[in-house]
C-alpha cells in the first residue's frame, strides 16, 4: 500500500457536521485488540530506562487542533534552539514556521520548484536540524527532485529564513518508481545523520533490493554530515558503504526515542501486514528487518528464519492501510511516559506500544476519523499529529 494513499470520505472528524474549526481528536469508544503478536521471536528488549507497563484511561485525554489551513502537512519537527518553534513540511515544497499559536505567513523554506510532486508519494517528505543548528543554522531534507529521484541535501538558516540559494546536495538516488520513497531523516544519539528509504517502489521489491546490502533502497542510512565533503561514512558501518540496517519496504517515518536512544520504524507492508520496528540504543550496525522475505512476521518471499529481526507489533488489513510511525512519548503528561505511539494513515487509529512483563502489547487508543501523514515532537517532548485535512494536532489532557 501507498506510504501516502487517497482515502475515501470527507475527513470531518466523528459523527459531526462540518466544524467552522478544527475539532478535538477524542478518545477511541472502545478498545481494539492489539494489532498483531504480542512478543516477537528475535526481538530484542528495550534499553533500561523510563518504561510504561500500562496504559492511561484515553478517555482523559485528547488530541487538540493548533493550526490549520496547511497544505498536506507530511511532518513536524522541532530545531531544539530554544525557540518554542515547530517547522512543519508541507509536501509540496514548502516548510512553516508555527510559533505563540500562529503559523507564520512567510515560509521558512520553500523550494516548490524544485520538488517533483508530481505522484502522490513523492515530495518534500522529511527534515531533521543538525545538533548544532543554533550555531551553524544547518537543517537536512529529503525530497524528490528532477526525474523523481531521492535527494539529501543541506540548508543553512538565519533567523527565521532558510537560505533556498544554500543547497548543497548531499546525495542523489536513483528511484526507478515513482513510489516507496520512504523520506525519514532524522539524527541519532552517536550524532550521525540516519536515512530512510524505500525499496525503490512497484510492489514486490521487483529488483529485490530490500535483501542487497549494496543497494541504498529498502534502508536505513547512516552518514556523518560533519566529517568529509560532502559527508563521510562511519568507520563502524556494517558493509563499507551508507546502509546501517536493510530489509525495509517503505520506512514512513522513524524516530529515536530522547529518553533512551532506541530507534524505531514504521514499515508499511505490501497488501496484508503493516509493522513497527524496534533496535535498541548500541545495537550494532545490520540489522535485517526481513523485506521482501518477510511480510511483519508472515512469509511473503520466504519463510522466517535466523538473522531476521521481526517486528515489535504488526496489524492486519482489517485494522487499516498503511503505518505512520511516531514517538515514543517523554513530555508532561506522566500517564504516557515511554509509551510508543504510531497510527495508520486510513482508518485513522492511534495506538500505543509498551513492553509489559517481556511482551510486547499494543493498544487502540485514539480514533482521528482523518488521515495520519506523520507524527512530530517538541523541545519538551509533546507530541504532535499532522493530517492531509491541514490540521496539526498535539496530545492533551482534558
Amino acid at each position: 500500500m501507498l506510504a501516502l494513499i487517497a482515502c475515501g470520505g470527507n475527513g470531518i472528524l466523528g459523527p459531526t457536521s462540518t466544524p467552522l474549526s478544527p475539532p478535538t481528536i477524542e478518545s477511541a469508544p472502545q478498545t481494539q485488540p492489539p494489532p498483531g503478536p504480542e512478543a516477537a521471536t528475535d526481538q530484542p528488549a528495550p534499553t533500561e530506562a523510563v518504561q510504561a507497563e500500562s496504559f492511561p484511561d484515553a478517555n482523559g485525554f485528547a488530541w487538540q487542533p493548533i493550526a490549520s489551513g496547511l497544505d498536506r502537512p507530511v511532518d513536524v519537527q522541532s530545531a531544539f534552539d530554544g525557540s518554542g518553534r515547530l517547522f512543519i513540511v508541507e509536501k509540496y515544497g514548502a516548510i512553516r514556521i508555527f510559533k505563540d499559536g500562529q503559523i507564520h505567513d512567510q515560509p521558512f523554506l520553500n523550494i516548490d520548484g524544485r520538488v517533483d510532486d508530481s505522484s502522490n508519494e513523492m515530495g518534500l517528505l522529511g527534515l531533521a536540524f543538525h545538533p548544532d543548528f543554533e550555531q551553524n543554522g544547518y537543517f537536512y531534507v529529503n525530497y524528490t527532485g528532477e526525474g523523481g529521484h531521492t535527494r539529501i541535501s543541506r540548508f543553512q538558516a538565519t533567523g527565521d529564513t532558510a537560505d533556498p540559494n544554500s543547497e548543497k546536495v548531499l546525495m542523489v538516488i536513483d528511484q526507478p518508481f515513482p513510489n516507496h520513497n520512504g523520506g525519514a531523516v532524522a539524527f541519532g544519539p552517536d550524532g550521525y545523520l540516519y536515512l530512510g528509504l524505500g525499496d525503490g517502489g512497484a510492489a514486490g521489491d521487483p529488483f529485490k533490493n530490500g535483501q542487497n546490502t549494496s543497494s541504498l533502497l529498502g534502508k536505513v542510512l547512516r552518514i556523518d554530515v560533519n566529517n568529509g565533503d560532502p559527508y563521510s561514512i562511519p568507520a563502524d558501518n556494517p558493509f563499507g558503504n551508507e546502509v546501517w540496517a536493510y530489509g525495509l519496504r517503505n520506512p514512513w517515518r522513524m524516530s529515536f526515542d530522547r529518553g533512551t536512544g532506541d530507534l524505531w520504524i514504521g514499515d508499511v507492508g505490501q497488501n496484508q501486514y503493516e509493522e513497527i520496528d524496534y533496535l535498541p540504543a548500541g545495537s550494532p550496525g545490520g540489522a535485517n528487518f526481513g523485506w521482501s522475505i518477510m511480510e511483519g512476521f508472515h512469509g511473503y518471499d520466504g519463510e522466517a528464519g535466523p538473522g531476521l529481526l521481526l517486528p515489535a507489533a504488526e496489524y492486519s488489513h482489517n485494522f487499516g492501510c498503511s503505518v505512520t510511525g511516531g514517538y515514543v512519548y517523554r513530555g508532561s503528561l506522566p500517564e504516557w511516559n515511554g509509551i510508543y505511539l504510531y497510527g495508520d494513515y486510513c482508518s485513522g487509529t492511534v495506538w500505543g506500544l509498551i513492553l509489559s512483563n517481556g511482551q510486547w502489547q499494543s493498544q487502540s487508543l485514539f480514533e482521528a476519523g482523518v488521515t495520519i501523514t506523520s507524527f512530530g515532537e517538541d523541545e519538551a517532548g509533546e507530541l504532535y499529529l499532522a493530517s492531509d485535512n491541514g490540521n496539526v494536532y498535539i496530545l492533551v489532557k482534558k
